[in-house]
């Protein structure tokens, strides 16, 4: 017997869902993303922000970031956020599977977390912030 969750998980690996499809839509997001990174980088860097366990990016230590680029941090944070649902998204629907999005986003998690350089922080499976 397995759980929904595991089910999914093999009907993926089954159809092995293509994370590297395009769309314009995901060209769109991606160069958006591309183009944030320069201006998140040095965040990233400092420990402001971390990589979450679900594949977003988080405000970790604001008192790490200057005053006055605080209130920029929460903005660039926010638009990637939307730009990285809106990347899940849009990769489940172009291997025309909606409902994959979930573990989408989880393949993802694990490749960001994985990617990250070292001195990066993130989070484990149970939240807790860790250096890479």
């Amino acid at each position: 017997y397995m759980s929904a969750t595991e089910e999914m998980r093999h009907t993926i690996a089954q159809a092995n869902a293509n994370i590297d499809i395009s769309s314009p839509e995901i060209r769109a997001v991606t160069q958006s993303m591309q183009a944030r990174f320069a201006e998140l980088e040095k965040y990233f860097a400092s420990g402001v922000v971390g990589l979450t366990a679900d594949g977003l990016v988080e405000v970790r230590d604001a008192s790490a970031a200057p005053l006055a680029e605080r209130a920029v941090v929460k903005r660039l944070v926010a638009e990637d956020n939307k730009d990285r649902d809106t990347l899940y998204a849009e990769i489940a629907k172009a291997n025309g599977h909606p409902e994959w999005e979930a573990q989408i986003r989880e393949t993802f998690a694990k490749q960001w977390i994985a990617n990250a350089r070292k001195g990066w922080w993130y989070q484990d499976a149970g939240g807790a912030w860790k250096q890479k």
